[in-house]
């Protein structure tokens, strides 16, 4: 074979290839409705359009698909499971149950969409486009942290984000709450059932939580408030947190407060930043939906969970949530055949 022959036969293989990946993404199929995100919200909207029979397409993230009760221990609030579940047996057995009815999922995280057209377009990072008539958007949120030394290392070993979840756990034993809104007031409240004290850490003089509240936090006996300090270290052991390292933001005096339990609660970041702009936001940076309804600023657009919900933030209220998103979606696309 002649060299110019060879040549031309390369030439002509690799412009296949490349017609091929072309057609490929051209041709890819639209589905009937995406759901951006995993979680009780996303796992439920799922289910719902999967037994519907529209097969929903889920791009669930790349690295903790499930959501927060991936990272939570036993969950005992979530009806349905009188002694009690693990998060991650819980958010298995969610995703098991919304494959079994045809729901697909593709494990990879969404970095930008376009919500311009009828036809939804969302980019991945590993997987290249979908797009789909209908979309349902369920990232919910992360909790905000204080980005100190030991706050990710004793997660779950004392470092909590969620009272109504883990406060049983430390039944007598000491406990500190951090922040100063209303929050951080009901969780000192609710806390203070439980443990042998309570210490709400705030680092201002004032406080942004409702008279209300924070009069509530001040007449019970169980707990103790510290202003103006500030938590700069978490402390523990090779099995759980112990203390914590606090500095007084005045007089810049360092101390350490046994605890056992350090529940954060200095507010919420709802995941919504791959969005940029594409729907109507909050001044919270949550979406905003139309009164009652899972209704997005975007027509075929849908939202649940806590990238909705600044409120409640519970497991069992986002799955409501997805269920309420999904049956929106459903009378969206029965409208548009």
């Amino acid at each position: 074979m002649l060299w110019g022959d060879c040549t031309a036969e390369i030439y002509i293989f690799f412009a296949f290839q490349v017609k091929l990946c072309c057609m490929t993404q051209e041709t890819r199929e639209v589905q009937k409705a995406i759901v951006i995100g995993s979680g009780p919200a996303g796992y439920t909207a799922a289910l719902y359009l999967a037994r519907a029979g529209y097969k929903p397409l889920m791009i669930a993230g790349a690295l903790t698909p499930g959501g927060q009760l991936v990272n939570t221990t036993e969950v005992e609030n979530f009806p349905g499971f009188p002694d009690g579940v693990m998060g991650p047996d819980l958010m298995d057995n969610m995703r098991d149950q919304a494959e079994k009815f045809g729901t697909v999922i593709e494990y990879d995280d969404v970095t930008s969409v376009d919500f311009s057209g009828d036809i939804k377009t969302v980019h991945t990072d590993a997987s290249g486009d979908f797009a789909a008539q209908a979309v349902v958007i369920t990232t919910g949120s992360q909790y905000r942290k204080l980005g100190v030394p030991g706050e990710i290392e004793y997660s779950g070993r004392g470092v909590s984000y969620c009272a109504t979840c883990d406060g049983f756990f430390f039944k007598g034993k000491p406990i500190v709450v951090v922040g100063g809104g209303d929050s951080a007031m009901e969780e000192a409240d609710f806390l203070s059932r439980f443990g042998s004290s309570v210490t709400l850490i705030h680092r201002r003089d004032s406080f942004r939580a409702s008279q209300i509240m924070l009069d509530r936090v001040k007449n019970n006996p169980k707990i103790n408030i510290l202003m103006n300090t500030i938590v700069t270290e978490v402390l523990g052991d090779d099995n759980s947190a112990t203390a914590v390292r606090l500095e007084n933001t005045q007089t810049h005096e360092i101390t350490e407060l046994e605890a056992n339990g350090i529940f954060i609660a200095i507010g919420h970041v709802p995941q919504t930043e791959f969005l940029g702009g594409a729907v109507d936001l909050n001044p919270d940076g949550t979406i905003v939906v139309d009164g009652a309804s899972t209704r997005t600023s975007v027509e075929g657009v849908f939202a649940a969970g806590d990238v909705v919900d600044s409120v409640y933030q519970q497991a069992i209220s986002a799955a409501g949530m997805g269920c309420r998103a999904a049956l929106d979606a459903q009378h969206y696309l029965t409208d548009k055949a």
